[in-house]
């Protein structure tokens, strides 16, 4: 007798009886509140904890917190990372919109190529020491040049320096702009663009609209739901920038809730952990005002651009075509290549900048990193790092959206919520927490230090992109080949392996590539968790390139390794899952 779909479905939930389902998402929960949860709290109760050696004894009391309200640079680092936010932000918003409805709606040449060196952009690191090399007003590559210009003596300081100069607000907001500021949001809206009914245009042209005025009042207005998600989702990442300000801000004395924290937590000696926990409860208290508001955006949005009568198009400009690919490509000039060739050309350089020194090129630096076991230790560390992320992350990701969408277990929607809570902690308020973890738990103190404590936090900072990725994609799979699979008898982890994994390659080499890309690049996340035998090569540079060490030179050297890295992974993932996608033929 033939079975029907709901009787295959019962016999296989009934396999996951209530004893079975809930042990295993028990014991979900509990791993995941421990690791994502629990050093939140520490952070917040360690807030009170005035003892001298927080981690080995307990005095709770209030002076922490009147040191903080007494102490108003606290305050100001707060104020900093709004300041910076808000000021790309408005920036990057307005040209990362245009750039993705150009990419997406406008018949323009290599649109598809344009697109995807975003993604190289957005996985080339070392932004920050590259345009140090470029503008610093001493010796920087491009002020350099610039001072054999006619009439710029008159925007030189009282020693010849500049024009330009890096080391300033307006420094730290470009470099942030040619970071991952326009990239990231490109990247994430364009496939929204894309996805949208020409039709909708088409109506307002046939009334006379032009197409910047159906851009305006026809496009934007029905693309405001992505636009809206993408400005929550950067609203949450208010506190996550470290290296940019650290390099830049330092020198001035421009301070941030992250650069703070590290200052009080491992630069001060002693290190001052009272005042750091406060800055970050302060910090905990603005996100639980952040989170409420970007979920009431989110439950007001109307996501539908496609429909049964959708009509793929695109906006033919003429030779405006061309112009908005000239456009695009001078501004991958600045985010890839200048960065890159600035990098390169300052690690051969005796000192960057300095083309009268004698000789202006050198191979010593190097050398000097050759001949640095810290630099290889680094290499090693930094690989092993971002290739276990690769497997791992994808693997536990896709398991656990797996649950979320296609079990009945009770407490998928608390687990839904910690995965989406834990995208609201800054990778060094997760660091703090965890360090506080590790050595204020029995048992722990061994994981400090060791390339598994890394392992576990470049994996927490990626769950909630990565567990959301794949719900869309088991989203897209219907249940038919599942069912299939369970007539023919096999398992819940049989038909997983068999029929989701192959399904779901392409997702997973994506998640992996990204999942890489970010092992390889963290900094903020694993700095007050690495030792120096588990330092990285993002670490290592960040050290080297400080004034302290004054070796930007030898920095440049480590961030070229990473650029190499990463985009060798990417261009190999890319390949590999062409491979293993759908293909129409």
């Amino acid at each position: 007798m033939a079975l029907s779909t709901t009787a295959i479905r019962s016999r296989f939930v009934g396999r996951f009886r209530p004893g079975t389902g809930e042990f295993v998402m028990v014991i979900i929960l509990l791993t995941l509140g421990f690791y994502l949860i629990w050093p939140i709290v520490l952070v917040l109760s360690h807030s009170f904890n005035v003892a001298q050696e927080i981690f080995t004894s307990r005095e709770w009391g209030l002076d922490n917190w009147r040191a903080a309200f007494s102490h108003p640079r606290l305050f100001v680092a707060l104020g900093n990372s709004f300041l910076i936010w808000g000021l790309t932000a408005v920036i990057s918003f307005p040209v990362a919109i245009a750039i993705a409805w150009a990419l997406a709606r406008v018949k323009m040449p290599f649109a598809y190529p344009m697109e995807y060196l975003f993604w190289v952009a957005y996985m080339t690191p070392g932004t920050a020491i590259a345009w140090i090399l470029l503008l610093d007003p001493g010796g920087g590559f491009i002020n350099v040049a610039l001072r054999y210009l006619p009439f710029v003596e008159f925007f030189l300081d009282d020693r010849g320096r500049g024009p330009f100069n890096i080391f300033s607000v307006p420094g730290i907001v470009w470099v942030h702009l040619m970071g991952n500021g326009i990239a990231l949001k490109v990247m994430l809206l364009t496939p929204a663009f894309r996805n949208m009914d020409m039709a909708l245009e088409d109506a307002a042209r046939v009334h006379g609209s032009s197409n910047i005025r159906t851009m305006l009042r026809v496009t934007i207005p029905i693309m405001i739901s992505p636009i809206v998600l993408v400005l929550a989702l950067q609203l949450l990442r208010i506190f996550q920038s470290f290296e940019t300000e650290y390099l830049i801000g330092r020198p001035i004395n421009f301070y941030v809730y992250s650069t703070l924290i590290y200052e009080k937590a491992i630069k001060s000696d002693p290190p001052v952990y009272g005042e750091a926990t406060v800055l970050a409860s302060l910090t905990l208290l603005v996100i639980m005002l952040i989170v409420p508001m970007q979920r009431w955006i989110v439950s007001r949005r109307q996501y539908t651009t496609i429909s049964s009568s959708f009509k793929p198009g695109l906006i033919d400009l003429g030779k405006w075509g061309w112009v908005i690919f000239g456009a695009i490509a001078m501004l991958h000039l600045f985010l890839t290549l200048i960065q890159v060739v600035a990098l390169t050309v300052g690690s051969f350089m005796s000192r960057s900048g300095f083309f009268n020194a004698n000789p202006p090129f050198t191979l010593k630096h190097w050398q000097y990193v050759f001949d640095q076991g810290v630099f290889v230790n680094a290499m090693s560390t930094t690989f092993t790092l971002a290739i276990t992320a690769a497997i791992i992350s994808p693997i536990l990701f896709s398991m656990l959206a797996y649950i979320i969408i296609r079990t009945r277990w009770r407490g998928r929607g608390t687990l839904d919520s910690i995965v989406w809570v834990s995208a609201t902690i800054p990778g060094m308020l997760s660091g703090l927490g965890l360090l506080m973890l590790f050595l204020g738990t029995p048992g722990l103190k061994v994981v400090y230090g060791t390339i598994f404590a890394l392992l576990l936090v470049v994996i927490v900072q990626g769950n909630t992109l990565g567990v959301n990725i794949s719900k869309g994609a088991i989203l897209q799979i219907g249940n038919d080949m599942e069912d299939a699979a369970r007539v023919a008898g096999v398992g819940w982890l049989g038909a997983y392996w068999r029929i989701w994994l192959p399904l779901l390659a392409p997702t997973l080499i994506l998640l992996g590539t990204l999942n890489f890309v970010a092992a390889a690049s963290a900094t903020s996340s694993i700095i007050l968790l690495a030792s120096r035998e588990t330092q990285t090569l993002s670490i290592l540079a960040l050290e080297w390139a400080t004034p302290e060490w004054g070796k930007r030179e030898a920095a440049s050297i480590c961030l070229l390794f990473i650029t190499a890295m990463t985009l060798g992974v990417a261009m190999l993932a890319r390949r590999l899952g062409l491979d293993l996608g759908v293909r129409h033929r």
